[in-house]
């Protein structure tokens, strides 16, 4: 199995505590990758349980089909965004879930094998679509967008100190050749970025990549619809379990749930409510919960994973 699906799913026993509480219920997996979480939650499950899986990306999907072939009538795939779940509701029939698990998080495939630029270890196209359907590549936007455009993706998205510098560079640079590879892109960027400045155990090309990966596939757009919808897409005692792997999801998440957890709004001299506003989620706990060393030296890449679970009430 592991050298089948190489990918390991991050926190599984955690996420599926949370997540899990009718064996016979109706489960999301918003993002299916390889079928890890997946494969887990089905083991959790009843022989009436059933099991959506999404994902953007076809081959995941596909990965995630033969994976899960054993469990067959419990299991319907989809190829498409968590966004947009109520509608895929619909489509199947359904009214809600009583839980949905959000991994945000890159996987293995995705990282070492799609030869789509996700990474900068190895020399590949800059694309970075998660769907190859989407219309921009992060070579339209490195070599397409002005130097105040690229400086604002970098510095709103990936938290980049050095936006401005690096944007300049990329400019100049782009005027002589275009850049085509992430290997071009990361030399480029580590020009940029003294070896003094470089962050500990991470490369200086890292919040440049989570910037244009994150414009590319709309990212944060997907997942403030998501949250938008979320109250509506879980039964009572249903539960949202997401997983976040950089501090601009997390947050969008962390103040969600929090805001979802308040009940009136009134002024406190008001002596009777009258906004009728009541809790619609309870944190299942206030502090995102981390994977515990010995999990990340067995994977490294969970080391920056925060899950954070609420219940619908």
């Amino acid at each position: 199995m592991a050298s089948a699906y190489p990918h390991q799913p991050v926190l599984v026993q955690e996420a599926i505590r949370f997540l899990v509480t009718m064996e016979n219920g109706v489960y999301v997996d918003g993002t299916a990758g390889s079928g890890g979480h997946s494969e887990a939650i089905l083991s959790r499950m009843g022989e009436r349980g059933r099991l959506i899986c999404l994902d953007r990306d076809p081959e995941a999907i596909e990965v995630t089909r033969e994976r899960l072939a054993p469990y067959g009538k419990n299991v319907t795939l989809v190829k498409g965004n968590f966004a947009d779940l109520d509608k895929i509701f619909r489509d199947l029939g359904l009214e809600k879930g009583h839980g949905i698990l959000l991994d945000l998080g890159m996987s293995t495939a995705q990282l070492d094998h799609s030869g789509r630029g996700f990474s900068f270890s190895r020399d590949e196209p800059l694309d970075m679509r998660m769907d190859k359907e989407g219309d921009v590549t992060a070579r339209d936007l490195v070599n397409a967008l002005s130097r105040e455009e690229l400086e604002h993706i970098l510095r709103t998205c990936g938290e980049e100190k050095r936006a401005k510098g690096i944007a300049k560079t990329i400019e100049r640079e782009r005027s002589k050749k275009p850049i085509e590879s992430t290997l071009q892109l990361a030399n480029l960027i580590q020009s940029v970025i003294p070896q003094p400045h470089h962050l500990r155990g991470k490369h200086p090309a890292t919040r440049t990549f989570q910037a244009l990966r994150i414009t590319v596939n709309k990212e944060l757009e997907h997942l403030g619809a998501f949250l938008e919808k979320a109250p509506e897409l879980i039964f009572k005692g249903g539960r949202l379990v997401v997983l976040s792997y950089h501090s601009l999801e997390d947050r969008m998440v962390k103040r969600a749930m929090a805001e979802w957890e308040r009940g009136c709004r009134c002024p406190a001299d008001l002596p009777v409510c009258g906004c009728g506003k009541t809790p619609l989620f309870r944190r299942l706990q206030k502090k995102g919960v981390k994977p515990d060393p010995e999990e990340v030296r067995g994977n490294p890449r969970a080391r920056s994973a925060v899950l954070r679970a609420a219940g619908r009430v």
